[in-house]
């Protein structure tokens, strides 16, 4: 079973992107796009999460306020209460949390400071490929067993 530390492992050296809570919505979008990314964490320091802005906080702030909202700032629109997972929780856990949470990115947080980001597509990717690996292991012990 993959823990968080191998997701994060799989993705390479990745810096945790995070916004200050004052920037703009429109230039966080344009980030967003230009990063290919639908969240950032909002901090101040750039260690520790004061809060997530993503793609869907972004569309209900228009369809709130109209274009308009895109002059506000970050802190604004932002979620302040961010579910967050550590580096040994299962990836099994990471998916039943963002499940539950109905969210699809989670930082990864370990002494209380940013260490990571992992969203949903991270997590399908990782169980697919456990899940493959456990096919693959299976079909060659049976193989293996039947061959005698």
């Amino acid at each position: 079973m993959s823990h968080v530390a191998d997701v994060l492992r799989a993705k390479g050296a990745t810096i945790v992107l995070t916004v200050p809570p004052d920037a703009g919505v429109a230039r966080v979008a344009q980030r967003m796009r230009q990063e290919q990314v639908g969240a950032f964490v909002v901090s101040q320091d750039g260690r520790h999460c004061d809060g997530i802005i993503t793609e869907r906080d972004i569309v209900n702030g228009i369809a709130r306020s109209g274009p308009a909202c895109l002059d506000q700032a970050v802190s604004v629109l932002m979620s302040p209460a961010v579910h967050t997972c550590h580096r040994d929780d299962s990836v099994r856990s990471v998916m039943r949390t963002m499940t539950d949470a109905r969210v699809r990115h989670l930082p990864v947080i370990e002494g209380g400071q940013l260490c990571g980001m992992v969203s949903i597509g991270d997590v399908i990717k990782t169980f697919v490929d456990d899940a493959d690996l456990e096919h693959s292991v299976m079909r060659d012990a049976y193989l293996a067993h039947r061959s005698r």
